[in-house]
């Protein structure tokens, strides 16, 4: 029998941390954890983190009550298949997804990418986020991150050129990308983007809101732009079309590893470039995504560099590559 324990966690951000709809200084997340036993009859625990994001209509208050309710269908055998049924794509699958991947990992003495019939992980280039501020603000961070291979910058509109130029002079080396969080408009993009791509922009993340960006289609994108906010799961393809030239995978928003599989295959098949992205997590919630971002174009899980401190056992990063998780954290 397999017996299922929810809990909610706050982890403090170094600093705050902002972006086009406001700022925080905790990652409010959940973590499931299942507890069963292998062949042998010992104890083994999976564990999986979400992030409740209230852009989808989730709070931590929901997404445990969500869980919870499953603790007796998961102890009558409710299972990671099963799952993909019994909750839609969001955060609380997430959780649950993956605690079942380290369980069954745990429980076979192999690690997941193995029972996946995956090749190794290696180590990944990952873009550190510079949080949204004055142009003196993110150019000074900029400064202060001028080693890292690839910057992140978060945008809002007004201003966003004199940031992005701030953060060019700033970090001359680095490489750029972009997230406006949904808060261009039209004319911000047909203005923004070829002054961006002169700046060595490499991608433009989520310009216009999700729903809204029917504009993009057709039009001449001099920078490649990325779904994020309009793209969850598998099904959300079918309405990226003209539109986009990359889409980001998050396991909070696929409703896990399982599903984040599934849409990168989908994806890749369809002609789109891959940005896997996190939340402001630990490397708890990390750990799985390193295995779908292994060959993506982008790679944007510098969650647990935000945090004031990380969990034991933590993902290790060096010289801007994030390395795949031991087991004694996850997989």
């Amino acid at each position: 029998m397999v017996s299922l324990a929810v809990r909610r966690e706050s982890w403090p951000i170094r600093g705050s941390f902002a972006i086009s709809r406001g700022s925080k200084t905790s990652a409010e997340v959940v973590v499931a954890e299942l507890t069963g036993e292998n062949d042998g009859g010992d104890a083994v625990v999976g564990r999986g983190e979400c992030v409740p994001y209230g852009r989808y209509g989730e709070t931590v208050d929901g997404v445990v009550e969500t869980l919870e309710a499953l603790r007796d269908p998961v102890a009558r055998g409710l299972d990671r298949i099963g799952l993909q049924h019994a909750l839609p794509a969001g955060a609380a699958r997430n959780a649950l997804d993956c605690a079942f991947w380290d369980l069954e990992a745990k429980r076979a003495g192999h690690r997941v990418w193995q029972l996946l019939g995956l090749s190794k992980p290696e180590p990944l280039l990952t873009a550190f986020t510079l949080s949204l501020g004055t142009a003196a603000e993110m150019g000074k961070a900029a400064a202060e991150n001028a080693d890292r291979r690839l910057l992140k910058l978060k945008l809002a509109g007004p201003d966003d050129l004199a940031r992005v130029e701030a953060v060019r002079e700033n970090a001359p080396r680095a490489r750029l990308i972009v997230d406006a969080n949904e808060a261009w408009t039209l004319a911000d993009y047909v203005e923004l983007a070829p002054r961006l791509q002169v700046l060595g922009v490499e991608m433009i993340e989520q310009p216009l809101p999700a729903g809204k960006d029917e504009a993009l289609a057709g039009l001449r994108r001099p920078v490649p732009v990325c779904a994020d906010e309009s793209c969850h799961d598998t099904a959300s393809l079918a309405h990226l079309d003209g539109r986009y030239d990359a889409i980001n995978i998050k396991l909070d928003k696929t409703g896990g590893l399982t599903e984040a599989l599934r849409l990168k295959e989908a994806a890749v098949a369809q002609g789109y470039a891959i940005m896997v992205g996190c939340m402001l997590a630990t490397s708890l919630a990390m750990a799985p995504a390193v295995l779908v971002a292994q060959g993506a174009k982008v790679v944007d899980l510098d969650g647990p560099l935000l945090l004031a401190r990380d969990r034991p056992d933590g993902l290790r990063f060096a010289d801007s590559l994030v390395h795949p998780a031991e087991p004694a954290l996850w997989g």
